[in-house]
């Protein structure tokens, strides 16, 4: 998997890669397991400070989307259902709100909503009915 950066933009180096990363591992692009490059490797790839680098893969491990093998490397972390179903769900209506606040203040209606979530929904990897 590739990554890049775009430092004329006004999203910070570290959110571009972050943004980046979650969006893969939401699409199935980089699945459980998979080995992401090192701090030393990848940020000699995008010419980034290594502190970067490893600021992203920290907080996607502390938001359980990687984790780190002493010694090994840094992987995508198998999905975890550490949280209560209501917990999880309480979290869910508060993405969704959001999102729907970002919808009415950019002028789209409830049908424009759901026709773009609808279009967009299978590029996604989600658990199935039983939840994983």
């Amino acid at each position: 998997m590739e990554f890049q950066v775009d430092p004329t933009t006004r999203v910070p180096i570290y959110r571009q890669l972050m943004d980046q990363i979650r969006l893969a591992v939401a699409r199935g692009r980089l699945k459980p397991g998979s080995r992401l490059p090192s701090v030393r490797v990848l940020s000699r790839e995008l010419v980034v400070n290594p502190n970067t680098i490893a600021r992203v893969y920290t907080e996607l491990e502390r938001d359980g989307v990687l984790n780190t093998r002493p010694g090994l490397g840094v992987f995508v972390a198998e999905p975890q259902a550490d949280l209560s179903a209501a917990a999880r769900k309480q979290r869910l209506a508060e993405v969704i709100d959001g999102f729907l606040t970002d919808a009415v203040h950019l002028g789209f209606s409830a049908e424009d909503v759901i026709a773009a979530v609808t279009k967009r929904i299978h590029a996604f990897q989600f658990a199935d009915a039983n939840g994983s």
